[in-house]
């Protein structure tokens, strides 16, 4: 799992049929430390309802097609929380 801010919608009129219903959302993975940038935004479905400016928890691979029910719909990256607090205990 990764924390990342939602950044934008994605919105395509045409995509594979297994995605239909989806929300995709723009989301930039962070350093949880600094609340920095580490690597390039990423797509990732929503599943929650998550916004523009929210934390959210990410899953990649096996992980985001099982959280959408379906291990054949062609995702990646899967929204599956937000975060309302986060504490790193050193």
């Amino acid at each position: 799992m990764k924390v990342a801010k939602v950044i934008g919608n994605i919105w395509a009129t045409r995509k594979d049929e297994r995605l239909s219903g989806l929300k995709l959302l723009l989301v930039q993975p962070l350093d949880v430390r600094d609340d920095s940038t580490h690597s390039d935004p990423i797509v990732a479905a929503d599943l929650i309802g998550a916004g523009v400016g929210e934390k959210v928890i990410v899953v990649n691979g096996s992980s985001a097609r099982s959280a959408v029910n379906d291990m054949g719909t062609p995702v990646d990256a899967t929204v599956v929380g937000i975060v309302d607090d986060l504490e790193i205990i050193c």
